[in-house]
């Protein structure tokens, strides 16, 4: 069985994760969504609503579990016995910045590896932070949030 892990902040899981967690789904066996921190980014929603947001977008995915996560993803990986570390690829600048922690964990364990999956053309500029600063402006955000969640979504981006 092949396991992979696909940790992000996900604050909160757009249609572009969504995607990502699709596709993955039906090249591994088992996949494990790992909701993270970022030092450096300052989240929206507790660890916890995001687990159980995501939870909800994935509840059709027999295969697909969600946890959070703490620590070095890599070592996450290795505890939860997943040799691969899927990551989400819009532009040249995610590749670059993708490759540097992908590089920096082979070094931490050569026995895990990165496997890049390229955004589709449609949803290459979306992220979690784009469509946090249009809902903080009033904006539409529902073609970027899993309808699935829109509500817990709005009542915290729309105040």
């Amino acid at each position: 069985m092949i396991k992979a892990i696909y940790p992000g902040t996900f604050d909160p899981i757009t249609v572009g994760h969504l995607d990502v967690i699709k596709r993955a789904a039906r090249i591994y066996d088992h996949l494990i969504i790992a909701v993270m921190e970022n030092r450096n980014k300052k989240c929206t929603f507790s660890k916890e609503e995001r687990k159980e947001m995501i939870e909800k977008c994935v509840s059709d995915l027999e295969n697909v579990t969600v946890v959070i996560g703490e620590g070095l993803t890599v070592n996450l990986a290795k505890d939860l016995n997943c040799k691969i570390i899927v990551r989400g690829i819009r532009a040249v600048s995610d590749y670059e910045s993708e490759l540097a922690l992908a590089t920096a964990n082979m070094q931490l364990n050569e026995d895990i590896e990165t496997v890049f999956m390229v955004a589709r053309p449609e949803l290459s500029f979306l992220s979690s932070s784009i469509a946090k600063e249009i809902a903080a402006f009033k904006g539409d955000i529902r073609s970027y949030i899993p309808e699935t969640i829109m509500k817990e979504v709005s009542e915290k981006l729309y105040q």
